[in-house]
């Protein structure tokens, strides 16, 4: 089995989606003490081959798949919207961020686009950035244009490889990309404040904001830095170098340094919710682990996904603290509901697929 460590810091083509709901009894994976239990099964399917990115806002489920974002009631699974950016250059939207109404996407063409949500919870989009008046304020300058590649140059409000992170946090957004950089955005007027150039010697693959403003970095280089925001501008304030491979996901809320034990394959997301760390696997399956005195235990392996977890979210229900939804997306094209409770390690599953499978 293979060691991972994480850090938990303080604080294609375009899919056509079809909506079909059958309902059957499916026993659940149960801890031996307990009962077993069953579960109605809930299945919408699409023509997307995969889902990379997953997201919980209000009582919705936002799901990237391809170019196309797919938003499910929490309460029902039923599609609310599916929404798309109409150039069709922009390639897979590789995460989703929120602040209030306003959605945002990052996408392989290098920009951000911002989306707004309607009083019919409909989503348009209202910007892309950086915006078109950031950009000719700037073009004039040289000064504003860096080096990206042999021969050609860049606004450096611009991204010039894969926006492959969001965060947001106190009125700023930041952005995380493959060309080795993170910017700051201000959200109210969605100009770009600061770009952060050569953050990393590779592809910054993570970016997460603390509960105390520092801003957390993971990069294909192997490193994690911690940057700490001193009047206008982030200053480096830590370095974390003890993996030895490329950090691919990094999870908020809580401070601990760890090395987890169990998958067999790279952990491609993590989340954390009420004390509950949940990791997902290159090796298709998802491991529930609590911290205990000894350290993080490995309370359950769920498994079923045919291909890489790529994306993970979880919500409490209700006010029953040890009850958790959890919601794992897949390069399956799947996206599986779990409900959990902990306390009784009793795991009941039911399945919403967006698969083009019979």
């Amino acid at each position: 089995m293979e060691d991972f460590q994480s850090w938990i810091p303080t604080s294609d083509s375009k899919s056509t989606l079809s909506e079909e709901t059958s309902f059957s009894s499916l026993e659940s994976s149960a801890n031996p003490k307990s009962s077993n239990f069953h579960c109605y099964i809930a299945s919408l399917r699409t023509l997307a081959s995969q889902i990379s990115c997953l997201a919980v806002h209000e009582n919705s489920l936002y799901a990237t798949s391809v170019n196309e974002i797919s938003v499910f009631s929490l309460t029902n699974y039923a599609l609310i919207d599916t929404f798309s950016c109409s150039d069709s250059a922009s390639g897979l939207v590789k995460f989703i961020a929120f602040s209030d109404r306003k959605i945002f996407t990052a996408h392989q063409d290098c920009k951000i686009r911002v989306w707004q949500m309607t009083s019919s919870n409909k989503h348009r989009l209202i910007s892309t950035l950086p915006t078109f008046k950031d950009r000719l304020c700037r073009c004039m300058l040289a000064k504003n244009y860096v080096q990206v590649r042999r021969h050609k140059q860049k606004l450096w409000i611009e991204h010039s490889d894969i926006v492959s992170c969001l965060a947001v946090n106190n009125g700023l957004m930041y952005s995380a990309s493959w060309d080795k950089s993170f910017k700051t955005w201000k959200i109210s007027d969605m100009n770009c404040l600061e770009s952060m150039k050569n953050a990393h010697s590779d592809a910054v693959n993570a970016i997460v904001v603390s509960v105390n403003g520092l801003i957390y970095t993971a990069s294909a280089d192997g490193h994690i830095k911690v940057w700490e925001r001193v009047e206008k501008t982030h200053k480096l304030l830590t370095l974390l170098d003890k993996h030895t491979s490329s950090v691919n996901a990094l999870s908020s809320e809580k401070a601990t340094d760890l090395s987890l034990a169990g998958h067999r394959g790279a952990i491609l997301c993590l989340f954390y919710v009420n004390n509950t760390l949940l990791s997902g696997s290159s090796d298709k399956t998802i491991r529930i682990w609590q911290e205990f005195k000894e350290g993080y235990c490995c309370l359950r392996i769920l498994e079923g996904h045919c291909k890489p977890i790529k994306s993970i979210v979880a919500v409490s229900d209700g006010d029953l603290d040890d009850n958790l939804s959890v919601f794992s997306g897949s390069l399956d094209g799947e996206i599986r509901v779990w409900n959990i409770t902990i306390s009784a390690h009793v795991f009941t599953e039911s399945l919403i697929t967006s698969s083009d499978r019979d």
